[in-house]
Order: structure tokens, then sequence, then C-alpha cells
């Protein structure tokens, strides 16, 4: 299959890009699961907190299944981690093995610590991760710069792009989910014979995230846009309604709002349509809400007006292929927390930590950060 180029959202951010060698190695990348409830400390299941370098979840499993004598959906966990750095994630077995994990011994896994809890982890059973990220090669202007725009990201929060993993090593997941969604539409027994169940619903999300960091570019875009040109030009590029430009220009904060579109309380919360825009804005701005994008689907919350016009133009292509999943909303715009940086100007090395709500990504956060694609460094 010839490969296809991932995917390019716009930057939030217009500074130069900054030089930085980034490696997600165990010590310059480092990822700690903050799980969404506390563990009762008593019940039959046994929770995990695993360390875990150069292996992503299925293969510790692996590792764990082989030597516990359990089998691996035994196993529970709140969300999946890839191989490239030091992960710290949680995760559940049933308690009757618990003497097999206590003389568990593996160069690649330790197991920090366990307790008890009633019921299995599941996907989705997380509140948020953590990051840890070392820069090396930086010289103090550029270090200056960093702490800058780390500054205005801290404020101003960043756009929630799904991150290059999303899309395979080459950009060719899409693709691949395009030939799959057609083969579903044809009906082509033939071809649907390479797609089990799993990988059908993991092409058909990587198909989903695409559109949507399309989607996404055009809002950061329109919000650029917003900052460089006047009403009269902005209606000429987007052929917008005289309300939707007063709208759109009477916004202070970087990112715009759009009337109609769906929205969603921040962190965690129901989905609305954002009617009253003023009141919206000025919840947006206070973090209590934010704009929600659109994963295709036959049953996601729609939009209405500008914004469902919006989201027909930039995702035409999926809403074909919308009635093979059932959809969702997911958050355009956030923030990171607790974000804190250092710099040690002997070493050269730039340190950086934040706290990210689950499903973003902080290779996203640094693209933003240094100004430049950072999946070929």
């Amino acid at each position: 299959m010839e490969n296809s180029p991932i995917f390019k959202p716009l930057l939030t951010t217009t500074h130069t890009p900054i030089n930085a060698h980034f490696s997600k190695n165990a010590s310059d990348f480092v990822v700690r699961e903050i799980p969404l409830y506390e563990f009762s400390g008593n019940g039959e299941h046994l929770v995990m907190q695993i360390q875990k370098k150069g292996l992503s979840t299925s293969e510790a499993l692996s590792i764990l299944a082989s030597t516990t004598g359990a089998k691996i959906r035994d196993f529970g966990y709140a969300g999946l981690k890839d191989k490239e750095g030091m992960t710290m994630q949680y995760i559940s077995i049933p308690a009757k093995f618990q003497s097999a994990i206590s003389s568990f011994s593996n160069e690649n896994i330790k197991i920090l610590n366990t307790t008890l809890h009633n019921n299995k982890l599941r996907i989705g059973h997380l509140k948020a991760n953590h990051f840890f990220i070392r820069l090396k090669k930086v010289l103090p202007s550029e270090a200056k710069k960093l702490q800058n725009v780390i500054e205005l990201i801290k404020n101003r929060g960043f756009a929630n792009y799904f991150g290059y993993q999303r899309f395979g090593r080459f950009g060719d997941n899409y693709k691949s989910a395009k030939e799959l969604l057609i083969a579903m539409t044809n009906n082509d027994k033939k071809s649907l014979k390479k797609y089990n169940p799993k990988l059908r619903d993991f092409l058909i999300s990587a198909y989903q995230s695409e559109l949507f960091n399309r989607y996404l570019s055009k809002r950061v875009e329109i919000s650029r846009f917003c900052e460089s040109f006047s009403a009269k030009e902005l209606a000429e590029i987007y052929k917008f309604d005289n309300d939707t430009i007063k709208d759109l220009k009477s916004q202070k904060q970087f990112f715009k709002l759009i009337r109609g579109e769906v929205m969603g309380h921040y962190p965690f919360g129901k989905l609305f349509l954002c009617e009253d825009l003023k009141s919206e804005v000025d919840k947006f701005n206070q973090r209590d809400r934010t704009s929600c994008g659109l994963l295709v689907g036959s049953r996601a919350y729609e939009a209405t007006g500008v914004a469902f016009s919006l989201e027909q133009e930039i995702m035409a292509e999926g809403f074909g292929f919308a009635k093979f999943a059932n959809g969702a909303r997911r958050f355009n715009w956030v923030w990171a927390d607790e974000m804190k940086c250092s710099y040690n100007e002997e070493q050269a090395q730039f340190s950086l930590s934040f706290t990210l709500q689950k499903g973003s990504y902080a290779t996203v956060v640094l693209r933003e950060i240094l100004g430049r694609e950072i999946f070929d460094i």
C-alpha cells in the first residue's frame, strides 16, 4: 500500500520553530495515570500500579499472563499506553492471582504497589494522565522562547487534536479505514475477511480521528483569521452571514465559539447546544465548559445552524459512512493543569511537566510548544 502523508493540523501558536532535541525514551518521557476514583482496599480484584518501559500495555499484559497463569481477559486496565517512554499505569487482576503476583519479576515491568478493589478496571476508569518531558540541547535563547510559549498555553489552552500516534507510522490508517468502509458499504465479503472486529473498530476510530482533526484545524484557522482580517474579509472568505461574523469578531479569546455548536461541561458533564453565546463565552473563559467536535456516527449529538453546516462541509465524506459507527463528541479545546517547567543551562536541558484529561495527547502539547512537527524527530 502506498503511504499516505499524515494530515498536519494548524498550530494555534505562531512563533518560529524552537530548536530542541526530544526522544520518547524512559528517561525523557514519563507518563503516570491518575485513576478516576480511589480504590476501596477490599474486594475480589487486585489492583496493581505497574511501571513499564519499552512495552505497550498489551505486551506487558502478555508477560504478566504468561508468568502468573492468568488469561489476558482476566486483566482490566483504564487506558492503553504505547511502548515508548516510561509509563506508570493501573492494572487489575482477580485477587486469586495475588500470590503469583507477589513473586513476579521482570526487568521491564515493576509492580510499584498493590491494593484490593471491588470491581475490574475498565477502559475509561481514568481521570487524567500526568506527563514529564525532558528536552535536550536547549540553548538559553531557546529556553526563554520555551518559557514564553508555555506560559501562553498554560493560560490559553490548546486545540485537542488527536496525536500522530493515532494514524500509524506512515499515516496509512486513514487510507486503510476508507478501504474498509467502502468494502462495508458494498458488502464486499471477500475484502472484509481480512478485517477482524478489533481491527475494524481500530480503523474506524482512526478515520473518525482524521476527520475530527480536519474540522478542528478549520476552527483554528477561523480563530486565527478573526485576529488578522476584517469582518468584510471574513465574510468573503467563509461566506458566513452577518450575525455569525459579528459573533466571531465580538469574542476576545483566541478560540472562537459558534452559535449552535455542541458544547460540554468541562472537564466532565452533559452535552448541550451553544445558544446564549455571550454567556457561553464567559463560561468558556472560566474553563467551565468547552466546544465539542464530532466523531462521525449515526448517534452523535447534532449541532445546528452554521455550526452544523460547517461540520457537514468539512466532514462530508464521513457522513456517507456514519451508519457504521455510533459516533460521539470530543472536546475541541482543553487546558493543561499543573504546568511547570525548569531549565538547566549547564546541561542544556529543559524539563516540563503537566496533567491532561484522558484522551488528550502530550505530543500535541509539545508540538504547539516547539512550533513544529515532532513525529519525525
